[in-house]
């Protein structure tokens, strides 16, 4: 693992596959250094070229403000206290997410701030997200399913990870219509949490969300100055035309042209 990171630097394992158990090393750097000192790319080290066109800012009066004001936020408001009936409210947002076959694979391990289920995911985060992270309301962790148990048969393993993704994003959405933010995070260890909270072999912990209030513009002193700078980092996206084609992939669709 590396020590001279500053940003989302992790290393753990995974469990992979609907027979058995396959282990999947991987490490990843939020900071773009990959463990063989090559650069990964991410939003903030993505350099523009033939294939990457430059990025361009979202579009305001297209997009609704729920989408349009979303935030991956690192600095939250420490005082804030998420209440029961609003953590209700943000998971029944995952729970009636679509999902292939009506097949449900997601599940949350919840903390909220000063539980001993949030002290036990701050422990298995990267040091990076120790920094921030534990400010927010609340840590979840994300699981999906990838082989039928006892009380849950799957039958659309294939796509347990997609549907994750969307339980995941009505949560984003919801949690916006509500004033708060997430921000979405991988750095921490798998293994190690796996362990911790006793998810049996079935489930793959996937993903951690950091759910909270956002803070005042000048209330981030106490976070380190990456915080402090990664924080304040404007949105940008690729244009459609990267990424959306027809006739062939790499042609940039019509409609997008004309």
């Amino acid at each position: 693992m590396r020590t001279d990171c500053s940003f989302d630097c992790w290393k753990g394992e995974r469990g992979l596959g609907d027979t058995g158990r396959r282990e999947e090393t991987w490490v990843g750097h939020g900071c773009g250094v990959r463990e063989d000192g090559e650069r990964d790319v991410t939003d903030e080290t993505k350099a523009a070229g033939r294939h990457t066109p430059p990025a361009v800012s979202a579009q305001p009066e297209i997009l609704t403000p729920l989408l349009r004001d979303r935030e991956s936020v690192m600095v939250y408001d420490r005082s804030h206290v998420l209440g029961p009936d609003a953590l209700r409210a943000i998971l029944e947002a995952a729970r009636w997410s679509p999902s292939a076959g009506n097949s449900q694979p997601w599940g949350f391990i919840v903390g909220l701030r000063g539980d001993d289920t949030h002290a036990g995911m701050v422990d298995v985060l990267s040091s990076a997200n120790q920094a921030w992270a534990p400010s927010a309301s609340a840590i979840l962790l994300t699981l999906h399913q990838v082989a039928t148990d006892e009380d849950h048969e799957i039958s659309y393993s294939d796509y347990a990870m997609f549907d994750l993704g969307q339980a995941v994003a009505h949560i984003t959405v919801q949690a916006r219509s509500m004033g708060l933010q997430v921000r979405q995070f991988g750095g921490f260890d798998h293994r190690a949490a796996t362990e911790r909270f006793a998810v049996p072999p079935h489930w793959v912990v996937t993903t951690g969300i950091a759910l909270g209030l956002p803070a005042g513009p000048d209330d981030d002193t106490e976070m380190p100055a990456w915080v402090r700078t990664r924080a304040r980092l404007p949105r940008s996206r690729l244009p459609l035309e990267a990424f959306v084609h027809s006739g062939k992939f790499g042609h940039p669709a019509d409609f997008l042209t004309d």
